[in-house]
């Protein structure tokens, strides 16, 4: 099921509603918010595996898939309150909802949880880090795309994986699917999210006392600093999957849906399928 792309609901600096596509048709709602450069597609397994048990959502964030552009002065905070009235379109105000997200998709889910906290029942975490230094690597990626244009997806998505998942078949497929929408892809709003992004994170963002799990890639550039985001959120629980980069479960879907459905049962979230 895909959102018939209304005129309305964007913002001051997103210029519509984002795109999302669903799969299930029960459960509760399990929203899943995307890295750059990809689109909602990298969550193509949990998408329909969690389907299962929840009513899933992968929502493209602005500039991606089918999802409006965005404008100099978006926050993080406008993109997350966009990604809620995605979710709003197949849930009720008031239901727990799960939230994933990787790496850009990590700041957005942590502000969507620090927007509307009673309703957030869980959040998934990939490709994250705590950084209260700074984020250079911002700066470093608006260049490239100041520099390159849209074009510089390729050298970015390969940057995101592990080498050896790059050099795999099904690595470089998944590469020619996100390069192949090029023309759907906006260099402008890339570099506009990665200017939000570049800007401190606000401490509340990392109190939520909502149950966090950290599933992180031994080959992520920023894995060391995903124990240092453990340490941060009180409480928090972290699993690593040997070998997998950045977009972790791209790679290794069946070690990181393992590990989020332990998680979500083990903490009441999420039942067990009962064979008809």
């Amino acid at each position: 099921m895909t959102n018939p792309g209304s005129p309305t609901g964007g913002s001051a600096h997103i210029t519509g509603p984002l795109n999302w596509e669903r799969a299930g048709k029960s459960g509760p709602p399990l929203a899943f918010v995307h890295p750059n450069p990809t689109d909602h597609d990298v969550w193509i397994y949990q998408m329909a595996h969690f389907s299962s048990w929840c009513r899933t959502i992968g929502i493209d964030l602005p500039g991606y898939g089918r999802s409006p552009h965005c404008l100099p002065g978006v926050t993080m905070a406008e993109i997350a309150a966009a990604a809620w009235r995605a979710v709003d379109d197949i849930a009720g105000p008031d239901e727990p909802t799960i939230l994933a997200g990787c790496s850009v998709g990590v700041a957005v889910v942590l502000h969507m949880a620090a927007q509307q906290p009673g309703r957030t029942s869980a959040i998934l975490l990939s490709g994250c880090s705590y950084r209260p230094e700074g984020k250079p690597f911002a700066a470093n990626r608006i260049a490239q795309y100041e520099a390159i244009g849209i074009l510089n997806r390729r050298r970015h998505f390969r940057e995101v994986i592990s080498e050896s998942f790059a050099a795999s078949p099904l690595g470089q497929y998944f590469a020619e699917l996100f390069l192949e929408r090029n023309d759907t892809a906006d260099p402008g709003s890339i570099i506009e999210m990665f200017r939000a992004l570049g800007e401190p994170d606000p401490e509340e963002t990392f109190d939520t006392r909502t149950p966090v799990l950290i599933i992180t890639g031994s080959e992520d550039s920023s894995h060391a600093s995903a124990f240092r985001l453990r340490d941060r959120m009180a409480g928090s629980e972290l699993v690593t999957l040997e070998g997998a980069g950045h977009a972790c479960q791209l790679e290794q879907p069946w070690a990181w849906d393992a590990a989020a459905l332990e998680f979500l049962r083990r903490n009441g979230i999420l039942g067990q399928i009962v064979p008809t």
